[in-house]
């Protein structure tokens, strides 16, 4: 779960790190009001909040230097996709004259199993490109996750990206910070870009976290339903989420059903070697019950975009039965067949889930191919 620049700003905040002064404006307010309420003056930087990365190459950010700009920019931002997303909060912070910008993140490397931190003496927009120009300037430290970052290791990245004396002890302190955070909130993802020097301290003006989806249970107060503000969904992948189906909306025709994210995959995979366009991807997952099966069911046969429905159903810890009585109850529910709908159906209690969908006048496959072709003629 990607988390916004203000969120991302507060949690270093509450680690102890000097942050710009600034404040959040929600679309109808007044951008103006606010901000002269937060005791900021002109020059401030008007930025859009969108999880994305590039907002300043796709237009996101804003210097404004007078009244009159901050209120033009907050309009224009307010009506601007930022790489197809449209803005429902701006920060509008103070503008911090800074003498360079750096580079500071932490990742997982999955291949040494442990974090990594990179850091540049060289910051801002033009990142990618001096990554790849000068892949030397990039230092990467990896940090052993049952010791934890260690004061020196901090300092000697703080060295090799030519800091010292009270820059270094300042850039010590906020990747320290930035570690705790990262572990803290169980990130894929912390980093500054840029990280201002500022006399002899550093100052993130700006941040992004990334938090692995997998631990959101342990933090509540972030996985609050926060998928409609975030502009990153569809309407119908926020009706998804909200009845807990995991489904991602595409362009295509067929609608597709499989248990387990490989197998989905596998057939969308099938689907576009057939000649045909998958319409989403809609993963039920391991050990189904049939209420679960009923709801996806019901779903797609709303879902506008799916024309047809495709169930391709391999039973490991998924019973076949359970899929069975999901699909009849669904269809009984709705009283009549909306669209055509092809089911294969493989595994455990495969036989018994046939022969139920069979009393129910329902037809289904075992094999793969044979179920992706038949979809495709419909």
């Amino acid at each position: 779960m990607k988390l916004f620049e203000y969120e991302a700003k507060k949690i270093l905040a509450d680690k102890g790190v000097k942050i710009p002064r600034g404040v959040l404006v929600a679309k109808g307010e007044d951008p103006v009001a606010k901000a002269k309420e937060a005791g900021l003056e002109p020059p401030v930087v008007v930025k859009a909040q969108v999880l994305v990365a590039g907002r300043g190459k796709a237009g996101g950010i804003k210097m404004a230097k007078t009244w009159e700009e901050v209120a033009k920019y907050a309009e224009e931002l307010f009506n601007k996709p930022i790489k197809g997303i449209v803005p429902k909060l701006l920060l509008i912070e103070e503008a911090i004259p800074h003498e360079a910008e750096l580079y500071a993140a932490i990742v997982i490397d999955r291949s040494a199993r442990k974090p990594v931190i990179l850091a540049s003496q060289y910051g801002g927009m033009d990142i990618e490109e001096i990554s790849k120009e000068k892949p030397e300037s990039i230092i990467r430290q990896h940090v052993d996750p049952f010791v934890g970052l260690k004061g020196y290791q901090a300092r000697l990245i703080g060295k090799r990206i030519g800091l010292k004396g009270k820059a270094l002890a300042s850039f010590s302190k906020f990747l320290t910070a930035l570690y705790e955070a990262f572990t803290e909130y169980d990130a894929e993802l912390a980093e500054s870009n840029p990280l201002a020097l500022v006399g002899e301290e550093v100052i993130p003006l700006d941040a992004r976290m990334i938090v692995d989806d997998n631990a959101l249970y342990r933090h509540p107060e972030l996985a609050k339903e926060r998928f409609e503000e975030s502009g990153e969904y569809t309407e119908w992948e926020i009706k998804a989420r909200k009845i807990g189906l995991a489904f991602v909306e595409l362009d295509g025709d067929v609608g597709i059903i499989g248990n387990g994210a490989g197998l989905t995959m596998t057939t969308m995979d099938l689907v576009y070697e057939y000649g045909g366009k998958p319409a989403n991807f809609l993963d039920i997952g391991g050990g189904a019950s049939a209420e679960l099966v009923k709801t996806a069911v019901s779903f797609l046969m709303e879902y506008p975009k799916a024309k047809k429905v495709f169930i391709n159903i391999f039973g490991g810890i998924t019973r076949g039965d359970e899929v069975a009585r999901g699909i009849v109850k669904a269809l009984q529910e709705l009283g009549q067949l909306p669209k055509p709908i092809v089911i294969r159906l493989a595994g455990t209690k495969a036989e018994e889930g046939r022969k139920i969908l069979e009393e129910a006048g329902i037809e289904a496959y075992t094999d793969p191919i044979e179920a992706v072709k038949r979809v495709i003629e419909l």
